[in-house]
């Protein structure tokens, strides 16, 4: 497509202090000389591989012991291995924004036959595929979108449906399971029906799995009875599934199994499935025509994506077995934490279904909890003859989430709870 004309030689240099009457062509030579070679060094350094690993391997030592880091803060912060990496560096590529990508149409069609739909569209990110999708149910400005309180569509995109799509967002209180109370979703679809005064429901979104209850995986049976409550009185359903492969891998299912429950559906590709970047839209023909579109509006646009598209593959092609590992690492964790029996950090094991732990904290803030956990101390070399540093983020007043990926394995997993066992012994002695 054209781009326009290119910027004027030198537009957006530095000054150069000669006369206005100098040549132009004569000044950009002259600024390529002198920036040039810098700039090619910056990039020379950018380009090569850091030796230095910061999750979940030994990474260096302290004066002699080996130093290891754990990452438990979420599983965005894997890093592609050899096999991803191979297949982004020689994968097939063409313009996709003109439908001529080889790799990213291999992978929508993957995609669609796995999730049960007709099309899929790949995208950047997994907040502009729910966006997209709330823009491509919404067609009415001033639409509402019914939604539970915690979930990341609300909390953490901005509320990109307001600012950018003019949907109005009415949270619902958000149940432990991370499923939303049936009784009281029917009143608020019901209640702008006919009505002057409220807006008008069009579109219900659910998260599956549910990120802030801790990686919970939506019952059958509730997305089910959601379904039928929204074709009852004609709204449609979203299912933000950044986390859908675990929900699938966790029931036992195939994603079509979930998906068929829904209108639409996104995927995620750099959480669990460990590529760097990103997610499809999934849906019908006529609802992905017009999911292009708006991906062209708000820049998603790209063009030799199948650089990209080689990575999600990879991860899709070992989704199954890398999720059982990371969920069976999380309930071994959960299990280890529970039979350390401290007063200042608890879990319930039943509770973890995914790759996800909720940790409650009593007795100090969580952000201290978090600052010990990623310390090191002379009395653990001591102790323990290593020294492991666990990075985590406070979750909430009184809890911190620890969240699995590829990039932590079972012995990752023991070295943490190691960590874990070493703080909470110096709390209670200090």
């Amino acid at each position: 497509m054209p781009r326009g004309p290119p910027a004027s030689p030198g537009q957006s240099r530095p000054k150069s202090g000669k006369p206005c009457h100098s040549d132009p062509a004569e000044e950009d030579r002259g600024w390529r000389a002198r920036h040039y070679p810098a700039m090619l060094r910056r990039l020379t350094r950018a380009a090569t591989p850091r030796q230095r690993v910061f999750w979940a391997r030994r990474s260096g030592s302290l004066a002699g012991v080996p130093t290891y880091v754990v990452d438990l803060r979420s599983d965005t912060v894997t890093k592609p291995g050899p096999a991803m990496r191979r297949a982004m560096a020689e994968a097939v590529v063409g313009d996709d924004d003109y439908g001529e990508d080889p790799t990213v149409r291999e992978l929508q069609a993957t995609a669609a036959e796995l999730l049960g739909v007709e099309r899929t569209l790949f995208v950047p990110t997994n907040t502009m595929a729910n966006l997209i999708s709330v823009m491509c149910h919404c067609r009415r400005r001033g639409s509402q979108l019914l939604l539970g309180h915690e979930c990341h569509l609300h909390v953490y995109e901005q509320g990109g449906v307001a600012q950018i799509a003019g949907v109005h967002s009415h949270p619902l209180p958000d149940l432990p399971h991370g499923t939303l109370d049936l009784a009281e979703l029917e009143r608020l679809v019901t209640r702008g029906l006919g009505s002057p005064y409220h807006p008008v429901c069009e579109l219900i979104c659910l998260e599956n799995t549910h990120s802030s209850s801790g990686g919970r995986v939506l019952p059958m049976e509730y997305l089910r009875q959601v379904h039928l409550l929204a074709q009852r009185y004609g709204v449609r359903v979203h299912l933000d599934g950044a986390r859908l492969m675990n929900a699938a891998v966790a029931l036992g299912v195939p994603p079509a199994c979930i998906v068929e429950h829904c209108d639409s559906v996104s995927l995620c590709f750099s959480k669990g499935l460990g590529a760097p970047v990103g997610a499809l839209v999934g849906g019908p023909k006529d609802f992905i025509e017009e999911a292009w579109r708006l991906r062209k509006a708000l820049g998603g646009g790209m063009r030799q994506a199948g650089v990209l598209a080689a990575a999600a593959l990879v991860g899709l092609a070992d989704a199954e077995e890398m999720l059982q590992r990371d969920h069976q690492n999380a309930q071994r964790f959960a299990r280890g934490l529970q039979e350390l029996a401290s007063p200042v950090c608890s879990v319930d094991p039943t509770a973890v279904e995914t790759n996800m732990v909720m940790v409650r904290v009593d007795g100090l803030p969580p952000e201290e909890l978090c600052r010990r956990l990623q310390a090191v101390s002379a009395d653990e070399v001591a102790q323990t003859g290593r020294v492991v540093r666990v990075l985590l983020f406070p979750w909430a007043e009184r809890s911190v989430r620890a969240v699995w990926h590829r990039g932590v394995s079972a012995q990752d997993t023991e070295l943490a709870l190691g960590k874990w066992a070493f703080v909470l012994r110096t709390l209670r002695t200090g």
